[in-house]
């Protein structure tokens, strides 16, 4: 099916594609979902599996569409994730943000600050034994 959806400030105009609806049954639940590709196609369209950016070239994204629907097709069984306790209605295919995101996004500012303190601590440190040196020096012998 046809689906239009305004693309925010990055177009001018409603963008149309073509909209592909996949159904999944969840293996351990029995339950039947739509699936959405990740989270931010779950927000943006509540009824396709994939938008894609706005695009001006509607063939150009019938293909992308049509790969995605050949690829779904060739596997009958696709790992996806899906919310346990039932709140949410879609199953998504990938994840935008899962643990290592989240892992990475909090060690790099970490060793940042482990680097910042280690260079106080070391200016700190220079400094006290500069005046020890010092110190050690007026000592009259």
């Amino acid at each position: 099916m046809n689906c239009s959806y305004n693309c925010g400030s990055d177009c001018w105009r409603v963008s149309k594609y073509p909209c592909l609806q996949v159904y999944v049954s969840v293996n351990n639940t029995g339950r039947v979902s739509r699936l959405s590709h990740n989270e931010e196609t779950q927000d943006t369209s509540s009824e396709c599996v994939y938008a894609p950016r706005c695009q001006k070239d509607s063939v150009a994204m019938h293909v992308v569409i049509m790969n995605i629907s050949e690829r779904l097709k060739v596997k009958q069984q696709v790992p996806c994730y899906y919310d346990p306790s039932g709140q949410r209605e879609t199953v998504l295919l990938t994840r935008l943000y899962d643990h290592t995101v989240v892992f990475l996004a909090l060690l790099w500012p970490s060793c940042m600050l482990t680097g910042g303190a280690l260079i106080i601590v070391m200016v700190k440190l220079t400094q006290y034994l500069s005046r020890l040196c010092e110190q050690i020096g007026k000592i009259p012998r």
